[in-house]
């Protein structure tokens, strides 16, 4: 699958803005910590991912209740669900000077309806020509994620034999649509409902 940036100017991969906001101060923290370990932009990249990946739960998994869609209260709460967990580990990127992108993956049940819409990153390492799509989750029996350059490997790979459907566009922010939801949600019963599940 050929990836599509939204906008051409790689600087929108690196901003803040409401969800992604990287200039906090908890997510300047986590960055400082996580860097303290790693040697260059790569090791960093794959310590932020694990760090998301294994220390913030899916709340799905969890049966945790809240929806948290800022990065800063993802950290602060160590909860939220794949789009949450994708603007945490954006921030965390991002501050580190690592262009992040969002973007996201269709599913459909098996009459062909879409019923969940997943939300994923893609990121741009210095010397590498292509983004590279990471999928922060939260690893489970039967999902086996990695942060991976040559291959990518996602919770979910969508082929010939899933209802699925990869998204090509690299998005600079949430999709307004994803963001709206969780924004107006009061718990993740009601995210179900509102939470799109196509673009």
């Amino acid at each position: 699958m050929e990836l599509a940036q939204e906008v051409p100017e790689i600087s929108a991969y690196l901003a803040a803005d409401e969800a992604i906001d990287h200039e906090h101060p908890l997510v300047r923290e986590t960055v400082d910590r996580l860097r303290a370990d790693t040697v260059d932009a790569y090791s960093y990249a794959v310590a932020a991912y694990e760090w998301v990946r294994d220390t913030i739960e899916h709340s799905v998994d969890s049966g945790d209740p809240r929806v948290t869609w800022r990065a800063s209260d993802v950290l602060a709460t160590r909860n939220g669900i794949c789009h949450s967990k994708s603007h945490a580990l954006a921030a965390l990127l991002r501050a580190a000077g690592i262009p992040t992108a969002l973007c996201y993956q269709g599913f459909a049940d098996d009459n062909g309806h879409p019923e969940v819409l997943h939300g994923l990153i893609a990121v741009r390492l210095p010397g590498r020509d292509r983004w590279d799509r990471q999928d922060p989750r939260g690893n489970k029996p039967g999902i086996d994620a990695q942060f991976s350059l040559d291959e990518e490997r996602l919770a979910w790979a969508i082929g010939p034999q899933s209802n699925g459907v990869d998204y090509p566009v690299l998005y600079k922010a949430p999709h307004p649509a994803v963001l709206l939801a969780m924004q107006c949600a009061e718990d993740r019963t009601q995210l179900w409902r509102t939470l799109p599940t196509a673009l």
